[in-house]
């Protein structure tokens, strides 16, 4: 929603979780790795890729989360770059916002730089009711999913600005609008 809310304002707006589902639609390299590494039980009978088989599988095995890390966030960091390049082609003083959840888990050991690197943070009590309201998971689903997340601590030891979202919509949006005046400030 801050992501949006900045595109509103005029910000390209480049989606890391849209990028890793176009990196492994069905032909490209990253689903065959995937493949490769998984097996034929997190392709589904369309070709596409399973995602609640392959859900099943990293949520719950901390080797295999790395194995799929290591080749989804290489293939969507050079799409990201690829649209950075195109967005900055058109417009060279445009604002970018990579919206990118994660960030700490996606720059591994490779330092990736931003000009601003905005958290957007709330409770795990709060993420674990949105995980269970929104996104339909069980409790066990959305604690394993947060499990398999960069801590608090690590999202926050890299944060220029903090959104606290733990409050109203509009509360979280007047946040996005003092980091959009900020940054073009």
């Amino acid at each position: 929603m801050v992501a949006r809310r900045l595109a509103e304002h005029g910000a390209i707006h480049v989606d890391a979780d849209a990028l890793a589902r176009e990196v492994v639609e069905p032909g490209t390299p990253g689903l065959a790795a995937i493949a490769e590494r998984f097996g034929p039980s997190v392709i589904a009978s369309d070709g596409s890729l399973d995602r609640a088989a392959l859900g099943g599988i990293i949520f719950t095995d901390s080797e295999a989360r790395l194995a799929l890390n290591a080749i989804t966030h290489p293939a969507v960091w050079r799409r990201a770059k690829e649209l950075f390049d195109e967005a900055t082609e058109v417009d060279p003083d445009a604002v970018i916002v990579y919206d990118v959840p994660l960030l700490v888990e996606a720059s591994g050991s490779r330092p990736i730089t931003f000009d601003v690197i905005a958290v957007v943070t709330a409770s795990v009590q709060t993420r674990m009711e949105r995980l269970v309201e929104l996104r339909g998971m069980n409790v066990a689903e959305a604690a394993g999913r947060l499990a398999s997340q960069a801590t608090d601590e690590e999202r926050l030891a890299i944060a220029d600005v903090v959104i606290d979202s733990n409050g109203t919509l509009d509360e979280t949006l007047d946040q996005a609008d003092s980091l959009w005046a900020k940054v073009t400030a």
